[in-house]
């Protein structure tokens, strides 16, 4: 029957990463997602040796912006949340080296009069930050006017993606 559920669906456990959090595990019937990237980033990683994923969706490029914000959440900024998302993985005996990285949002969500464009800033801020770490964003969707809900699925490193206009399926192995 088309819409029943699966044996496997029913035992999945759903992980829901919200603005200015994040989520890494090593547990495979997991789906660790994310909603409504808008300006937003969110920063997907698998790494498939050690089974180790994660999700970072980060709000702002810069703690700088309010250093008591950075330490009570500072999965909101790119700078401190990325430097704890890493620690996160490499305390569950994942290696960077083997790390599969998607990175997806960074809209203009308000439409090409965004004043203090938030989205492009947060992409400038993810490339140099991952510059600075020696890593790589194999799978970028960035930029547009969309929001973006992305979900890892940690048994086997996929993807999906969907927009108002599309549904995507991306791979991290």
């Amino acid at each position: 029957m088309a819409g029943a559920p699966t044996l496997l669906g029913i035992f999945t456990e759903h992980i829901v990463v919200g603005v200015g959090d994040m989520a890494v595990s090593n547990n495979t019937s997991q789906v660790i997602s994310t909603y409504a990237l808008g300006s937003c980033i969110g920063v997907i990683a698998y790494d498939p040796i050690a089974e180790v994923g994660g999700i970072l969706h980060f709000m702002l490029p810069d703690s700088t912006l309010s250093s008591e914000k950075a330490q009570s959440r500072p999965s909101m900024f790119c700078d401190v949340g990325m430097k704890a998302f890493l620690s996160e993985f490499e305390s569950m005996r994942s290696k960077l080296v083997n790390m599969k990285i998607m990175i997806a949002g960074g809209a203009s969500v308000i439409g090409k009069s965004d004043f203090f464009k938030i989205g492009s800033r947060n992409q400038e801020a993810i490339h140099a930050y991952l510059g600075k770490v020696n890593l790589k964003a194999q799978i970028q969707d960035l930029g547009g006017l969309n929001n973006r809900t992305v979900h890892l699925n940690m048994k086997d490193g996929t993807v999906k993606m969907k927009t108002p206009t599309a549904n995507k399926k991306f791979s991290l192995l």
